[in-house]
């Protein structure tokens, strides 16, 4: 039995528009259709798609904040949406552009709160607290006021706060919005030591491809409230046909640089954009171009998940 499982599930919003004077239309509108999936415990899962493609909705069905319209759903065995308070205990929830801890309150005090709602033995707090303080960097701000944290170390406190009572899966949903490289770089290592050493579940949707490559071998895509993928992330770039750019800054203006495996697609001046299948490895690309060209700088642009589906779509 998967961890978490997903059956045919549906969920509709009812959309009142008012027509005129006192009268009103009522319009069915579809979030999630036909859904279903399993995830194994142990897994991390990137659940990516476009904006209103219904991740967040699902995310929201799966801790029992939403009801589904029809469908089944059971997460660690339990109900969601039946039995909310004993399914609590064993998840932890990140909304990336929310907060779960006390805006006027110092980030200790949060913690401690924490300790109360969820009754965590005070030494198994206490442990918890002191790992996650040293692996997110948090020990300097413990006393500063959650309504004085920068973005970046209210997600770190956020993290934290979700993973204290030790749950067995963490649904993070947009975990790294408006983060900068260094605390994006930090809270992977964080996520990919939390999943090896504790065995914790992570269902991961973001925005960010480079959130899925560095932490997720799974991907589920989902538009239109539907699964339209789910599978490999090579596979998914190998289905969507996308690919991967190498911009070389190159010392003096030169023709279009020729090396196997890559295509120059634009040449502005110095600067020339070579495009490359995404499941191919950079290493020989960038040897092929230093070898035989005088190059400045160089750098590699992702392939966007918008795009991504994109191609889905139009190859079929």
């Amino acid at each position: 039995m998967a961890l978490i499982e997903v059956e045919q599930l549906e969920r509709t919003f009812a959309v009142r528009k008012r027509t005129g004077g006192r009268r009103r239309t009522t319009t069915v509108v579809p979030a999630v259709h036909d859904l279903t999936f399993g995830i194994e415990a142990g897994e991390m899962v990137g659940y990516i798609g476009p904006n209103g493609a219904g991740k967040s909705t699902t995310i929201k069905m799966l801790t029992g904040i939403l009801v589904p319209t029809a469908g089944r759903v059971r997460v660690a065995g339990l109900d969601p949406s039946r039995q909310r308070t004993e399914l609590a205990m064993r998840i932890g929830v990140v909304f990336g552009q929310r907060t779960t801890l006390w805006w006027d309150l110092p980030l200790r005090d949060s913690f401690a709160l924490l300790q109360k709602l969820y009754r965590v033995d005070p030494d198994r707090h206490r442990r918890n607290l002191e790992e996650y303080v040293e692996l997110l960097d948090l020990g300097d701000l413990l006393d500063t006021p959650v309504r004085q944290l920068s973005l970046g170390q209210r997600m770190r406190g956020d993290i934290t706060a979700a993973l204290l009572h030790d749950p067995e899966i963490l649904y993070l949903d947009e975990p790294t919005i408006g983060l900068d490289v260094v605390s994006k770089g930090r809270l992977r290592d964080f996520l990919r030591t939390l999943n090896t050493e504790r065995g914790t579940t992570l269902l991961l949707t973001t925005h960010d491809l480079q959130d899925i490559e560095a932490l997720c071998r799974r991907v589920i895509v989902i538009d239109h409230g539907t699964a339209v993928f789910d599978g490999a992330l090579t596979d998914l770039h190998l289905r969507g046909g996308s690919t991967r750019t190498l911009v070389v800054d190159l010392v003096d203006e030169a023709p279009p640089i020729q090396v196997d495996g890559a295509e120059t697609r634009r040449v502005e001046g110095p600067r020339q954009w070579l495009s490359f299948p995404a499941d191919a490895s950079a290493a020989p690309i960038v040897a092929a171009v230093a070898a035989s060209y005088s190059v400045a700088d160089l750098s590699i642009q992702e392939p966007d998940i918008e795009d991504v589906i994109r191609q889905i779509y139009a190859g079929s």
